[in-house]
């Protein structure tokens, strides 16, 4: 996912910018209000700061938005009620406030981007799951699965790591990363834990995805368009 940093905070930046690519953003990074309006693109979504050298961030918002309908997530460190109604009235998807983690940034770009994603008339607003290719059907609201309209009994964290996984199919995910987000933030132990899971996500949705491990790194998950294949073993199931 490619996403455009407007910050002149370099520290901060910085920062950002080197935990947005640890989790396998692409992050391109200007410092300015007009380098954000010159910057030819294509991004994904904007993080844009308010408080930039050149011009307030609240009037590149509007001129953002102006221009299309790229999810736009302000960062800054105005907190005051009126900044924030002001931004989200012009046109921000979302708000956070500085001081921030990462993990915050990266479940609001996640947030935003679920929201703007295209939707087809049968994934429309309060008709049901999301489609997977032909065969899978994620029901977020009531957490169930289905696989040719049959549903899948999947275990607590079975179900939260394919919820995960197809947050952004075809995206490689850390394994660490994955741990953080399935597990807990401050999972210290082995990670065997997760190859069980995978391997029983690949047993259970065979045909349906596939799980490919990237050896020394983590997994990405592919959804199978043709209804076909297999049910992708990889090669390191069991490294961590």
């Amino acid at each position: 996912m490619r996403v455009l940093l407007v910050e002149d905070d370099e520290p901060v930046a910085e920062s950002l910018r080197r935990g947005l690519m640890r989790y396998g953003f692409e992050v391109e990074w200007v410092t300015t209000g007009r380098a954000a309006l010159d910057h030819p693109g294509p991004y994904d979504v904007v993080l844009l700061d308010l408080g930039l050298p050149d011009t307030d961030g609240l009037d590149v918002c509007k001129a953002l938005r102006a221009r299309g309908d790229v999810p736009i997530i302000v960062i800054s460190a105005r907190s005051d009620e009126t900044d924030r109604v002001v931004g989200l009235e012009i046109g921000a998807d979302d708000y956070v406030s500085k001081p921030f983690g990462v993990r915050e940034v990266i479940a609001r770009i996640r947030a935003v981007m679920r929201r703007a994603r295209p939707r087809t008339p049968a994934e429309a607003p309060g008709s049901g799951p999301d489609r997977y290719g032909p065969r899978l059907t994620v029901d977020r609201k009531a957490a169930r699965v289905r696989l040719d309209g049959e549903e899948v009994a999947l275990a607590p964290k079975e179900y939260d790591l394919l919820a995960f996984l197809t947050e952004e199919p075809g995206a490689l995910m850390s394994r660490e990363q994955i741990m953080e987000a399935v597990w807990d933030a401050n999972w210290f132990g082995p990670t065997k834990t997760l190859d069980v899971h995978v391997a029983a996500l690949r047993r259970k949705l065979a045909g349906a995805i596939t799980i490919e491990a990237v050896r020394g790194v983590g997994f990405r998950l592919e959804i199978v368009e043709d209804g076909g294949g297999d049910p992708g073993t990889g090669t390191d199931s069991a490294a961590s």
